[in-house]
């Protein structure tokens, strides 16, 4: 795959070997410090520990834009993609029916974070005039390689008029977060609910704890022994969701490596065993909850470690936001509340891309309906 020109007066868009390679300093100039996920640190993370790379079904091809002076001022974090798995955005049926209709879906090209339902940044910019620049660079590279799709996911919502202003398709989707409404405390958060939803939260966790010491562990505080026992809850979790985790055992060393403080790991232990944990990663407003597992099933240990101890340290950091990941409707009982996520997309068929573009308004019109009853069904009290 070559580089992506314009013309010889415009902007040259060139194909990086991967992110690892790619200076630490220029890429996270353009990646800013508010999101982990799209940092070079996560990113590199990936690559180096096996997670993406031959037999995974994910080529890393980072698309960078630099100065006169070689400096990257635009970048977009891209794979090769043989498959959909990893993604949290589901388009099987898509490739299901362009196959059908005698054409080849795969492989395509991710713009993603790898294996992580958050939304952030795509396009990675120093300079904005290289948004619209980047994504005619991914299409040229669909185009001249007899690639399908390009796929852009977990769009932030303030990025999605680049993509309109190239013409790409908006697809809608939802999640559940949990949105800190000044609260000094999990007492104060639990008095903005109403009595019924208060009173069920208090005795989930006094269930969970009957038995389970709750511990929080950050940066160099989680000893390779904790990342041990924390490997096989998510091996469990992987193996049942996914059919095999996608990070590999080194992956989580190296978050560590790169990553130090913004990592949060939450044990809970039982019989000085640790039993169940999630990691969380901290940025700068938002606190992201992404892997669960446990060995044991203790009743609603899932929801304390996952959900109340993750609004917990939010409090106690001051942070915005928690994002617990994709889909569970659960979480809505427990105060995460509906809100849209959006990605976008570029069919390089015009044929194939205007009966994606009919689905996604009748999608896109179903899921804003599903979130407007949703939010009427939260644990708040009710205004007059």
């Amino acid at each position: 795959m070559s580089d992506s020109r314009k013309s010889p007066t415009e902007v040259i868009a060139r194909i990086a070997d991967d992110i690892a390679g790619l200076p630490v300093d220029q890429w996270d100039n353009c990646a800013g410090t508010a999101n982990p996920f799209i940092s070079h640190g996560f990113l590199s993370a990936m690559e180096e520990s096996g997670s993406i790379g031959p037999g995974t079904g994910w080529k890393s091809l980072p698309i960078i834009i630099e100065d006169d002076t070689g400096k990257i001022v635009g970048c977009a974090p891209s794979y090769l993609k043989s498959h959909s798995q990893g993604e949290y955005i589901f388009d099987q049926q898509w490739a299901h029916a362009f196959e059908n209709a005698g054409g080849q879906y795969y492989p395509k090209i991710q713009i993603a974070s790898p294996f992580s339902p958050v939304p952030g940044p795509r396009l990675l910019l120093r300079d904005k005039a290289m948004a619209v620049p980047l994504l005619r660079a991914a299409e040229q590279l669909a185009q001249n390689n007899q690639i399908s799709s390009v796929h852009a996911t977990f769009i932030d919502a303030d990025q999605l008029d680049y993509f309109r202003e190239a013409g790409w398709m908006i697809r809608a989707d939802s999640q559940f977060h949990w949105s800190n409404d000044g609260y000094s405390s999990f007492d104060d958060f639990l008095a903005a609910l109403s009595s019924r939803k208060r009173k069920a939260i208090r005795k989930e966790r006094m269930k969970a704890v009957e038995s389970v010491e709750i511990m929080h562990l950050t940066g160099d505080e989680i000893l390779p022994e904790h990342w041990d026992y924390f490997w096989e809850f998510y091996q469990d979790t992987g193996a049942r969701k996914w059919g095999q985790p996608y990070l590999t055992r080194s992956a989580f060393d190296l978050m560590q490596q790169k990553m130090g403080d913004k990592l949060l790991l939450i044990l809970g232990i039982q019989d000085n065993i640790p039993v169940a944990g999630a990691l969380n990663i901290i940025g700068e407003n938002t606190l992201y909850g992404r892997y669960w597992g446990c060995s044991r099933d203790i009743p609603f240990l899932h929801f304390e470690i996952c959900y109340y101890q993750a609004i917990d340290a939010a409090i106690a950091r001051g942070l915005k936001t928690v994002e617990a990941g994709a889909q569970g409707s659960h979480k809505l009982a427990r105060g995460y509340q509906p809100v849209p996520t959006w990605s976008a997309h570029y069919i390089v068929d015009p044929g194939f891309r205007q009966a994606i573009a009919d689905y996604l308004d009748r999608e896109r019109r179903a899921v804003a309906a599903d979130i407007e009853f949703l939010a009427t069904m939260g644990p708040f009290k009710k205004s007059d």
